[in-house]
Formats: structure tokens, sequence, C-alpha cells
């Protein structure tokens, strides 16, 4: 077992430790998006008003947007040995860490409650088929929450063994399932394939694409809790492209066959989306029901594990099992009080974590690549960057966002587009690297001098 003290997270992994294998970076960023998840997230294109061409557009767009910071974040974990959120302190200081480590801590609660939803549904809809019995919501759902929470606590090493085991497993049965699929629909007619009534307006592609981004970018603050056990001279633009791959290769595939065949699905809801794969895999239905639950133990495996170690980096050193059951018990509160609501919830969630996190791996990747990555102390305090952090993100969610709770002045402006999380990044990432650039040059003019 991981060791379980606040000081596992907030030190380098040891040398000795280091000795992951390079393959599983492909699996810890594959893993997590199997599952209904995407499919819904397909189907919900074509509830905006996107048709199949746009909705492939959006697709490829969204995904390499979202993806790229979060392959890129990837390479940080083998030089530092760091968990992502602690390798930021490099650009925020050891105070100004806390407010995203928290906000990542709440984050994590959140997809707890996104993930579980859907794997719920599934495993009663399977033990009804399988063993005549149906659970009530609540209880399938403590059992999925209990799996996922002893992984968690058992730490980086068992998450990754799921992630390659479980994960290769489940890739294989949704291969399956995917084809099934396909083929009913051929042979009904059902694809989406016909164009929209009225082509998508710029705000609707502009909102698709976001949702879309925020699918993948989402990882970004997990990223290098899952490669810092790699040897430190292991080889960045392989980590990059092995993440890339991962993020991409799971997330594309699923959302083009929700995108083709959302016709046959009610509505872009778990429920709906359950019922029509297992209608769609006849007498594999069975298999198609306990696939969606089980794959949820890879993504909220990874989840709540990371939200132990965001914890003790927001500043509350408990133990990193009790962050770990704290964090799988407020994701089964909220899962079970929102599960009514869930696409409306997974819709505005999956845009307003863009917001916090847009800005932050733009703080983040601008220290690492502009800067000479030399080590240099933690600086203790409240940095530039961590206000630069903190207004970016302010400004943006005031100005640009558009939600059911609150519209931006400049998103009513451009029809209800919201771009903040673009301009986030972009902003963020300028602001802060010209500062980090111009320190970079002198610390390696103070080192030729010297």
């Amino acid at each position: 077992m991981e060791e379980l003290s606040a000081a596992a997270v907030s030190c380098p992994v040891p040398p000795e430790r280091k000795t992951m294998r390079i393959d599983r970076v492909f699996w810890s960023h594959f893993s997590p998006n199997l599952g209904p998840g995407g499919w819904v997230t397909g189907a919900l294109l074509v509830s905006l008003g996107l048709d199949l061409r746009t909705g492939l557009l959006a697709i490829l767009l969204g995904n390499l947007v979202g993806a790229l910071p979060v392959a890129l974040a990837a390479s940080i974990g083998p030089a530092t040995g760091l968990t992502q959120m602690e390798a930021s302190r490099r650009a925020l200081g050891r105070l100004g860490v806390r407010p995203p480590a928290l906000l990542n801590w709440i984050y994590c609660v959140g997809w707890d409650a996104v993930n579980n939803v859907p794997a719920a549904t599934a495993l009663i809809a399977f033990l009804s088929v399988a063993a005549g019995v149906s659970p009530p919501f609540w209880l399938a759902l403590g059992g999925l929450a209990a799996v996922q929470m002893l992984a968690s606590i058992y730490g980086h090493d068992m998450v990754q063994a799921l992630q390659k085991y479980l994960g290769a497993a489940l890739l294989a049965a949704f291969a399956v399932i995917g084809a099934l699929c396909l083929r009913q629909g051929v042979e009904q007619g059902t694809l989406t394939i016909a164009g929209a009534h009225h082509p998508p307006g710029v705000a609707t592609i502009l909102l698709a694409v976001a949702i879309l981004a925020s699918f993948n970018l989402s990882w970004a603050s997990y990223s290098s809790d899952y490669t810092r056990y790699l040897p430190a001279d292991a080889d960045p633009r392989r980590v990059v492209w092995l993440a890339l791959a991962g993020l991409l290769g799971s997330a594309v595939p699923f959302q083009v066959l929700g995108l083709l065949t959302a016709s046959s699905v009610a509505e872009p809801s778990p429920t709906a989306v359950i019922a029509s794969l297992q209608h769609a895999a006849g007498p594999l239905g069975p298999m198609v029901l306990a696939v969606i639950a089980l794959s949820s133990v890879t993504g909220n495996s990874f989840n709540d594990n990371t939200a132990s170690y965001s914890l003790i980096s927001a500043g509350i050193h408990v133990p990193r099992v009790l962050a770990a059951v704290i964090t799988a018990s407020l994701g089964y509160v909220l899962a079970v009080a929102g599960a009514g609501r869930y696409a409306a919830l997974y819709t505005d969630y999956l845009v307003v974590t863009m917001y916090w996190i847009a800005p932050w791996i733009g703080i983040v990747l601008a220290d690492w690549y502009l800067g000479d990555r030399m080590p240099r102390p933690v600086p203790p305090g409240w940095t530039r960057g961590a206000t630069i952090f903190v207004v970016m993100s302010v400004a943006t969610i005031l100005l640009f966002s558009t939600s059911q709770l609150y519209t931006g002045p400049v998103a009513r402006w451009l029809g209800g587009a919201d771009i903040g999380y673009y301009v986030g990044f972009a902003g963020a990432a300028l602001w802060y690297g010209r500062g980090a650039a111009r320190r970079s040059a002198a610390r390696v003019g103070a080192r030729t001098d010297a």
C-alpha cells in the first residue's frame, strides 16, 4: 500500500520508487474515459442542434484543444516526482497553491457523482436481468462507491493496475458494444446521417466545442499524479504522445458513436443511453450493463486518489486514507441528490470547471515550458502566479460565462457563445509567461557569469 501520510503527497517520489513502466502513461490517460459519459456527450451534440458534419468537427477540435494541455502536463511528473497540484507550487507558492487544490478537491467530489449515476443505473438493470432483484438506487450506488474507495485507499499502484488490466478488458467489451450498435443502426437506418434543418449558429458550435474540450481538459489537474513514478530521465516527448494517444483514443470513438446513434436514444441521459445500448446488444445486453457498471471503478478510483492528494495540497493535513474516504462519501451524497437532473448538471458541470482549470493549467505550462525547468526553492507564500490565477478565473466567470445561473456581458454580446475558457488559458499563460521567460533568461545569465 502506498505511503499513507500527508508527507507522501507533499514530497517528491524517492528515486528508488521511480520504477513505473512508461506504457502505464497510456492506460492512465485512456481508461478513466471509458464509460457512458463519452456516449452521452456525443448524443448531447444532436440535442444542441449539431448535424453530423459539425458534430464530427466539434468532436475532433474540442478533444484536441482539451487533451493537448493535459498531455503536456504529464511530462512534468517524471522530472519533479510531484503530484500535479504540488508541482504547481513552483509558480503559485505554498500558500498560493491552496485555492486551486481546494477547488480541485471539490471538483473531484463532483466528478464522483457524475461518473456514478450511469454506473449505478446500469448495475440496477444488470441485477434485475441477471438475478431478478432491483436494489434501490442508493444501495447500488453505495456498493460501487465502496469498491472505488477501497481501490483509492490502496493508492497509486492499485489505481495504475486497474487502469491497465480492467481498462484493457473494458476496451474489448466496449469495442463489441460499439460494433453491435453500428450494425443495428445500419440495419434500421437510425444512424445520424442527415443534416440539421437549420445550420447551427456560432454560439452553439462554441458551446459544443467547450463541452467536448472540458471532457478531456478536466483531467489536467490529475496528469502528473500518474507519471511521477516514472524515472526522472523518461523521454518527455514519449510521455506527451502516450498521454495524448490515451485521451484521444478513448474520448473520440465514444463520442462519435454517441453522435451516430443519437437518433436511437430518447434523450441524452444515462438511463436512455444504457437502454439503447442494452437493446442494441440483444443477448449480450447483460454484458453491456456489467461493463458500464465496472467502468466507474477505473474512473472513480483514479478520481478519489487524486482528490486525496488535492485535499492535502489545500493545507488540510489529514491522512491520505481519510481524505479518500471523505471524497467518496461526499460524492455518494451528491450522486443520490442529483441523479434526476443528470443531463443539465452534466452539461453545466463540464463547462463551469473550465473557468478555473483553464487559467491554472495555462500558468503551470507557461512556468514549465517557458522557464528553465531547473530545480529551485518553492516560494513559501503567495506569488505573482497565484494572483494571476485568481484574477483570470474571476474575470472569465464575470465576463464570459454562460450557464443557467449566470451569463456574463461578453457572452450576451456574443449571443450566448462562451469563450472564457480560451481567454482564461491564453491570458494567464501569456501574462505569467512573460515574467517566467525573463526570470529564466536572468538565471541563465547569472550561471554563465559565474
